[in-house]
């Protein structure tokens, strides 16, 4: 399978969708299902019974994930394709914009 090119902390632009031109960091990514939960984007209510840890329960609002194709990463405040290269024995992604190394 081929490694994904956004990480967890990354900063990402909605680029489809009903949050379009939204951007936040990546909370959390669904290796196996190529999706992954954006901080404030995709939104929705649930309705939660009351329990231990929230005792009234009540309406919750919650990130929902989104699949990997519709967000670009944000590279120095501007988004970008990501690349991968080798540098001597290591593989590290790129900005394909600037060229220059992400991490």
């Amino acid at each position: 399978m081929a490694t994904l090119k956004i990480k967890k902390g990354d900063t990402v632009k909605v680029i489809a969708g009903k949050d379009c031109n939204a951007e936040g960091k990546v909370v959390s990514i669904d290796v196996k299902k190529h999706r992954v939960v954006v901080e404030g984007v995709n939104m929705i209510t649930k309705h939660a019974k009351p329990s231990a840890a929230n005792p009234n329960g009540g309406i919750v609002r919650k990130e929902a994930p989104i699949d990997i194709s519709n967000v670009m990463l944000v590279y120095k405040g501007v988004p970008t394709r990501v690349g991968f290269k080798m540098e001597g024995d290591k593989k590290v992604r790129f900005s394909k914009k600037t060229g220059e190394v992400i991490d």
